[in-house]
């Protein structure tokens, strides 16, 4: 096929509200030696595009404006260098920003394989939260089997994912949602109870049915949960820190030193490639096999075409989501 030297691609024109994406015509990327170049087919939609388009996670420095963390499609030329895929290749990718396009070049060591039995669209939504979840909750929380595991926000792209993975490896998992529904929806997705936080305390229902206490917190709040769940974690335990959406955190240390937690955290999107390739790895031989197992799956909650791009992300501000946000190219 003809590459084409201009593409379609969403960008914001200034800092601001879902209104300031724009879909304009960009110069199609060449893919580097170890890269190769997707015609997109779909793209997710994450929490970082929107605080970059709000001007609060800048990408970092020699990334292109264009947003997008993560996409699939077929790879339409690769480089001199890429040696794992070719031409035709059906491929899902991570990547540090430019999505959302028609063309999006990725290193071949980040993308991995569509799963068989997956469509475009959901394969599009596995790579942020998939390697997130795997990363933080897997390499760096060490979350055994048996163990009781607590995740917040348990009906966004994150939590639906990282419900669905510990439950698949033997933990017993604890959700946090805003409504009956949310709440719902992770029980069906494996969480031992959901925990509808504008009605009940989430410290006291966790001291109710995990009374040893949770031994891993993935949260992506901060803020004033910090101590909360300091409060409900097990004698060292471990807590997980990958967002902080609720602000800063003024904490007393004496929970911590108490039960000797411990509290860590990470950020994904400035990693270089090798580190990426190794969660990759992971992922390929442990977690593609759940999938085409049909046992893990990538829940999908909306879908939008790419010139709508700024209704996708006032879908994500407006909270009313379960799972997994796409457009579609």
């Amino acid at each position: 096929m003809t590459i084409p030297t201009m593409m379609r691609a969403v960008t914001a024109s200034a800092p601001g509200g879902p209104g300031v994406l724009v879909a304009q015509e960009h110069p199609t990327p060449a893919p580097g030696p170890t890269e190769v170049l997707v015609k997109v087919a779909a793209a997710g939609v994450n929490r970082p595009d929107c605080l970059q388009r709000a001007g609060r996670y800048p990408p970092p420095a020699g990334v292109t404006p264009i947003l997008g963390l993560e996409m699939a499609g077929e790879v339409v030329a690769v480089g001199r260098e890429a040696r794992r895929i070719a031409k035709g290749d059906l491929v899902t990718g991570l990547v540090r920003g430019g999505a959302y396009a028609d063309y999006c070049a990725v290193d071949e060591r980040n993308a991995l394989p569509v799963p068989a039995g997956l469509t475009m669209v959901e394969a599009a939504a596995i790579p942020e939260t998939f390697f997130t979840v795997w990363s933080n909750v897997f390499d760096r929380g060490r979350l055994a089997e048996g163990e009781w595991f607590l995740v917040h926000g348990g009906s966004s792209g994150i939590g639906t994912t990282a419900i669905q993975l510990a439950a698949a490896f033997g933990a017993r998992v604890i959700a946090t949602a805003g409504s009956d529904e949310k709440c719902a929806a992770c029980e069906r997705l494996g969480a031992t109870r959901a925990i509808n936080y504008n009605r009940e305390d989430f410290v006291e229902v966790c001291r109710e049915i995990a009374p040893e206490g949770v031994h891993l917190v993935l949260d992506m709040l901060g803020g004033d949960i910090v101590e909360r769940n300091w409060a409900v974690a097990a004698v060292e335990g471990r807590i997980v820190q990958i967002a902080t959406l609720h602000g800063a955190s003024d904490v007393d240390f004496r929970t911590l030193m108490v039960k000797r937690l411990t509290h860590t955290g990470s950020t994904l999107r400035p990693r270089d490639v090798a580190f990426k390739a190794a969660i990759a790895d992971a992922l390929r031989a442990k977690v593609w096999p759940l999938i085409e197992g049909g046992r893990v799956r990538p829940v999908i909650d909306a879908t939008f075409p790419l010139e709508r791009a700024a209704d996708a992300h006032a879908r994500m501000e407006g909270r009313g989501h379960i799972g997994k946000i796409v457009l579609t190219v």
